[in-house]
């Protein structure tokens, strides 16, 4: 390898530690870091998790959906430490405290996804739906913020317009939502329409994207994991996806990590086939069911249609879970089970996020004198 090569690949180890380090995704596991140049170091950092969010799908063996559930269906373990639910939700109704729920059986009921039931109209080569199914579908995913990441690198070239059209009726359908983002990336990252109730602002936006070159769709990703940190309430990030990264400076791991930390689920929409791309396939599939999301292969417009119903589906039924960590030493990757309990619930499937990394806080002691009280960092 030559002097300037070396130079290079120390550089980008350089610029991609700063950035793990300015997302949280790497964190330092000692509270007190050591003092350079012999000066006592004063600074003390504390972890503690304020309330843990997960949203949990729970399906049957032919992916129907299980409604009707009770907080006392669900058992939480952080770590093997059993944990208490604080609060409950179903669907797009707004999480209650334990208090506010009348003792007595779960009466689970299966809906079947409305994806199933999509009866789709052609017009110029482009399905749409019906205004009464459009109505329908909008309403599925009331009160959620909606962050779509879209590849326009050049593995895009040959559906590109199809892709757009694909994006703008999954947009369209999303009438009530509080707010919609819609992102680019290909070796570029573009926040083309940000967060916000106008869907003309969205839809101009999504088309007036270019084809570009190269595929960096990790430094999109975590661009994107970023911006929706920032925002409160339920949030999901859909990512329109036609090909591998070639040019991210990023792992995909570490993208991962922070959407788990974050309690953000990771939808992915794919137009390859998967045995085209065994790796990327891997990596998609372990993205996304780790944060509580779901992958989408999809040749075709038809199926393209389909994975974005599945998606507002799933924004529908999922339940929505919050606790209070028991009181846990461990303060570097925590690992979350969650189970049904009884006999009438056996055989159905959780999907979650399987864990998460608390925050670090930072604080300023004066040397000698008790530790000020613990920060407090929301999950």
């Amino acid at each position: 390898m030559t002097m300037g090569g070396a130079m290079s690949d120390h550089m980008t180890r350089r610029i991609l530690l700063c950035l793990l380090l300015f997302t949280g995704v790497i964190s330092t596991g000692a509270l007190r870091l050591p003092a350079q140049n012999n000066q006592p170091d004063n600074t003390v950092f504390r972890i503690t998790v304020d309330m843990v969010q997960l949203n949990v799908a729970v399906t049957d063996k032919k992916g129907d959906y299980v409604t009707g559930l009770r907080p006392w269906d669900f058992n939480i373990a952080e770590d093997g430490i059993q944990q208490k639910v604080a609060t409950f939700g179903e669907g797009n109704e707004t999480p209650r405290r334990l208090a506010d729920f009348e003792p007595g059986d779960s009466k689970p009921k299966l809906v079947q996804p409305y994806a199933a039931q999509i009866k789709g109209r052609v017009k110029g080569g482009t399905a749409v739906f019906p205004e009464e199914e459009q109505d329908r579908v909008a309403s599925l995913v009331a009160g959620a913020s909606v962050f779509i990441l879209f590849d326009t690198s050049n593995y895009m070239y040959r559906g590109f317009v199809f892709a757009q059209d694909a994006i703008a009726e999954f947009v369209r359908t999303l009438d009530h939502p509080d707010r919609v983002a819609f992102y680019s990336y290909s070796r570029d990252f573009s926040r083309a329409a940000s967060l916000s109730q106008d869907r003309i602002s969205v839809l101009r936006g999504v088309r007036q994207t270019v084809a570009g070159d190269d595929a960096a769709l990790y430094n999109g990703l975590l661009l994107t994991l970023k911006d929706a940190a920032q925002i409160s309430g339920r949030k999901v990030i859909v990512v329109f996806s036609n090909g591998p990264d070639n040019a991210s400076m990023v792992a995909p791991e570490d993208v991962r990590e922070l959407a788990q930390s974050e309690g953000i689920p990771i939808y992915m929409i794919s137009t390859r086939e998967a045995k085209l791309e065994p790796v990327s396939t891997a990596v998609f599939e372990r993205m996304t069911s780790s944060t509580g999301g779901k992958v989408y292969f999809a040749k075709d417009w038809k199926e393209q249609q389909k994975a974005f119903a599945n998606i507002r589906d799933d924004l529908a039924h999922v339940y929505s879970l919050a606790y209070y960590p028991a009181p846990n030493p461990n303060r570097g990757w925590r690992d979350i089970r969650v189970r049904l309990l009884g006999a009438h619930l056996k055989g159905f499937s959780i999907r979650t996020r399987n864990g998460y990394r608390p925050k670090l806080g930072r604080m300023a002691a004066v040397e000698g004198s008790p530790a000020p009280p613990s920060s407090t960092a929301a999950q």
